[in-house]
This record gives C-alpha cells, sequence and structure tokens, in this order.
C-alpha cells in the first residue's frame, strides 16, 4: 500500500460523490456500516435516524458512488444486505471552486457528527471503564509551529503507527481488545497565528 493511504481507505475524489456524503443520513449510515458490518435497511434506520424506505433511497444514493454495495449471502431482494467498500475513506480538498466546496460540506459534517462524541463518552462510557483503561482515555491538545510539508510528514508517521493495528483481522488481536476511537483533529491556524511560540 502506497505510504500517503497505509490504512486502506477509500479516496474519494468526486465532488458530487462528498457532497452525497456529506448528508447527515448517508454519513451515518456508512459509518454504521463501517462500525458494525453488513445490515439492511430496516437493521440501520433506528440508528441513522430514517425510516427505512428512506435509509434504502439513502443506500441507493451512496451505492451509486460505489461507497456501499451488495453484502455477501444476500440473496433475498426483499432484505437487500448492504456493506461498506471499505473500512474508512478519505478525500483531500480540491483547488477549484466546486471540489473545494464540496469538500468544505464534507468536513462540516463530519466536524457535526464528531463535536458531540468526547462528552458523550466522558459522561456514559469513561465512567463504567476499568482504570488502566481509563488513565489511557481522554484527550491531547498540542500545538505546534510546522511546514506544510512537516505537517505532512505527521500525517504520515502518524498513520505508519496506526496501520498494524488498522488492518489486522480480527483474529490476530490480541486478548483483551476493545474498539478504541482515535479523533484526530488537525486545525492549521490563519498565517497571522502562527509563529514560534506555542
Amino acid at each position: 500500500m502506497e505510504p500517503g493511504n497505509r490504512l486502506g481507505d477509500m479516496e474519494i475524489t468526486d465532488p458530487k460523490a462528498m457532497r452525497a456524503l456529506a448528508h447527515p443520513v448517508r454519513l451515518a449510515i456508512l459509518e454504521r456500516l463501517q462500525r458494525h458490518g453488513p445490515a439492511t435497511a430496516t437493521q440501520l434506520s433506528p440508528h441513522v435516524g430514517a425510516t427505512p424506505s428512506v435509509t434504502s433511497w439513502h443506500l441507493r444514493h451512496l451505492a451509486g458512488f460505489g461507497l456501499v454495495g451488495d453484502a455477501e449471502g444476500g440473496t433475498d431482494r426483499r432484505e437487500r444486505r448492504w456493506e461498506a467498500m471499505a473500512r474508512g475513506f478519505r478525500f483531500e480538498r480540491p483547488d477549484d471552486e466546486d471540489g473545494a466546496a464540496a469538500a468544505r460540506a464534507l468536513s462540516w459534517e463530519m466536524f457535526a457528527r464528531a463535536a458531540a462524541l468526547p462528552e458523550r463518552w466522558a459522561t456514559e462510557t469513561e465512567p463504567g471503564l476499568e482504570p488502566a483503561w481509563r488513565r489511557l482515555g481522554g484527550l491531547a491538545n498540542t500545538r505546534v509551529a510546522v511546514s506544510a510539508e512537516e505537517l505532512a510528514a505527521i500525517h504520515d508517521a502518524i498513520e505508519a503507527v496506526l496501520a498494524p493495528y488498522v488492518t489486522r483481522d480480527a483474529a490476530e488481536q490480541p486478548p483483551g481488545s476493545r474498539g478504541v476511537r482515535l479523533l484526530r483533529y488537525v486545525l492549521p491556524e490563519a498565517d497571522d497565528e502562527s509563529g514560534p511560540s506555542a
């Protein structure tokens, strides 16, 4: 796998696909399929905030961009099982105005979906964790002054560390493994905010 995509994410380059995925129900559908595996529209419906028929319509829309497809073993068209076509996705902000607007819309929707995760974790999940897991959870807020090339190298180094854990089969996970969500916000400051002081 090339260094730019060690995690095996689907590369989204089409602005139309970015706009399609920027819809809250579609993004919720894709995230649910990536996290929990194949499901029908009826099974997805209570988790994505839409009726089964609306969920089915959104699934077909995502399939048109190759983001989801038919799951193996799904033979009954009335109970069509869908699966995500990759465990994750990534996109870059194109230079053209339409592409940049589509990438911005998808970014905003992703930020909105992730905004409540830390608070929900802190109030619902963290209190019930064992001490060893509780110590490892939480957040870091680190500011660095770097060039664009150095930031790209940081991205690559983080993915190099994560890749073996992201891409390994479930059978290779050691006993006691559990899902851990790593949220990575990379927020370059405006030029007048940058400087050597932290």
